[in-house]
């Protein structure tokens, strides 16, 4: 975990160090017009092979002919996305009204071909619970994409840069990832014995499809109604309230999958894993989700710029649902571990449903109907997605309310204090103005955590340590 989370750290401070950069650049047409590009991507990612390659970290036993068989199908599945992909730019440009869409999506097609030199090694090496040259792998890559993103801003390549940068990542990460599997085989194109990959993988695909829908809809609904400027403007509230839950849960939730795994034949441990990770990442998740909202003005303002105004409402919104999201994406590596990645997908099923339901009646109110739409669709999604999910975990309602909550009462305290200081400070710059308030806030809490929540404090300091510790909640 340390080794996956922490390289996470590294490249995303990394790539937030020229992302910030980028967007104070570049306008919010660009980021709008990119936003309409990814409802194709994400859509056609879906089926890029990657649950197949979570498939075979499942299995006990893995042999030569399987692995071949797996690179064949992640070659085949991936050209196939390629050209589907350059077929559909034009569709999907006349969609959105916007012609420049469509050549967007041509060159982005070139990702595909770099999916099964990635899928591969990462399936292989997770395996192994080998997460050091993924580390470094991704370390390296962000290197080059950020470079990438902030040459091309500079050079004034406007949207094309967010074109570029995502390229420049994969086609980087694929080349050092190969090369530390040693997964250079000869793909084998006949996918006979490989049928128990491909239900996996299947079922998989299906999960993410309604992820897919989740995600994208009210982008898909949205980019109809909203102009390109206005769509950004929605779409960057939603990346600064998401970097916690799509920069650093996906990494752990890699590590997670592989452990419970490895755990799946004996559920009490299985079960008790679960909770801890529940415990670790909501203690680090809540004070950012408080935090980001207590401080949305001077953060945007300081860290976007004037421009980016717009986006204080929305942050403070949808800042609110994310912990809801948080722990629902926590809940779908344990089932897939225990062999039932069918849970996933009627827990997606429901989630396509709810918010795109809430996501057509919110676009009738702008950008703050949708984080509206957020914040009320989420927390019913959760409740049913936990009914679903905690009896195939074996964990209980009542064992996660008791490890969240000490991390749930120090965000709020700390959220009041935050609050209380920013109306008492006098009017400062806001970059000073930020400072001050994030010092506070840390301050706030993890003083309250040392006071009252010790073994909160004790449990992470084992967890560095690779320690094992008794929790309170078991």
């Amino acid at each position: 975990m340390i080794w996956r989370s922490g390289s996470q750290l590294v490249a995303q401070l990394v790539q937030w160090a020229a992302t910030f950069l980028v967007i104070r650049i570049l306008d919010p047409h660009d980021y709008g017009l990119f936003a309409m590009t990814q409802v194709v991507l994400v859509l056609l990612n879906m089926l890029n092979g990657y649950g197949l390659a979570s498939g075979l970290i499942q299995q006990k036993q893995v042999s030569d002919r399987e692995i071949r068989q797996l690179f064949g199908m992640l070659i085949l599945l991936n050209g196939g996305l390629a050209l589907a992909q350059a077929s559909l730019a034009p569709l999907a440009a006349s969609y959105y009204r916007q012609p420049i869409v469509a050549d967007m999506l041509r060159v982005q097609a070139l990702l595909y071909l770099t999916t099964p030199f990635i899928a591969l090694p990462y399936a292989l090496l997770s395996r192994t619970m080998e997460f050091r040259h993924q580390a470094t792998a991704n370390i390296v890559a962000s290197v080059a994409s950020a470079a990438a993103a902030l040459g091309g801003a500079l050079a004034g390549l406007g949207v094309w840069t967010l074109v570029l940068a995502p390229l420049v990542l994969f086609t980087v990460r694929a080349a050092m990832m190969t090369w530390a599997a040693g997964a250079l085989v000869w793909p084998i194109f006949d996918p006979r014995g490989a049928g128990h990959l491909a239900r996996f993988g299947g079922v998989m695909a299906a999960g993410q499809f309604f992820w897919f829908l989740q995600s994208q809809t009210d982008v898909f609904i949205a980019g109809r109604v909203f102009s390109p400027r206005l769509l950004g403007i929605y779409t960057t509230s939603l990346f600064l309230t998401q970097i916690f839950v799509s920069k650093f849960v996906p990494p752990l939730n890699e590590v997670a999958f592989s452990a419970y795994a490895r755990l799946q034949e004996d559920p009490r441990a299985l079960a008790a894993g679960f909770t801890r990770a529940v415990r670790l990442v909501m203690t680090a998740a809540l004070p950012f989700y408080f935090g980001l909202a207590v401080t949305a003005e001077p953060l945007v303002l300081t860290v976007l710029g004037p421009k980016w105004a717009d986006t204080v409402p929305l942050v403070r919104l949808l800042a609110l649902s994310m912990p809801f999201m948080t722990l629902q994406v926590l809940l779908t590596p344990a089932c897939d571990a225990r062999g039932q990645p069918g849970i996933g997908v009627r827990n997606g099923a429901t989630g396509a449903l709810l918010l795109g339901a809430a996501f057509l009646v919110g676009v009738h109110w702008g950008p703050t109907g949708l984080a509206c739409a957020w914040l009320a669709a989420y927390p019913l999604y959760l409740a049913a997605s936990a009914a679903r999910a905690l009896p195939v975990i074996g964990a209980s309602v009542r064992g996660l309310a008791r490890a969240i909550a000490p991390a749930l009462i120090a965000a709020v305290a700390m959220a009041a204090v935050v609050t209380g200081v920013d109306r008492a400070l006098p009017a400062l710059e806001m970059p000073l103005r930020l400072a001050t308030l994030a010092l506070v806030g840390a301050a706030a809490y993890g003083g309250w955590l040392a006071l009252f929540a010790r073994s909160v404090v004790r449990e992470l300091a084992a967890t560095v340590r690779r320690e094992p510790v008794q929790a309170d909640w078991m």
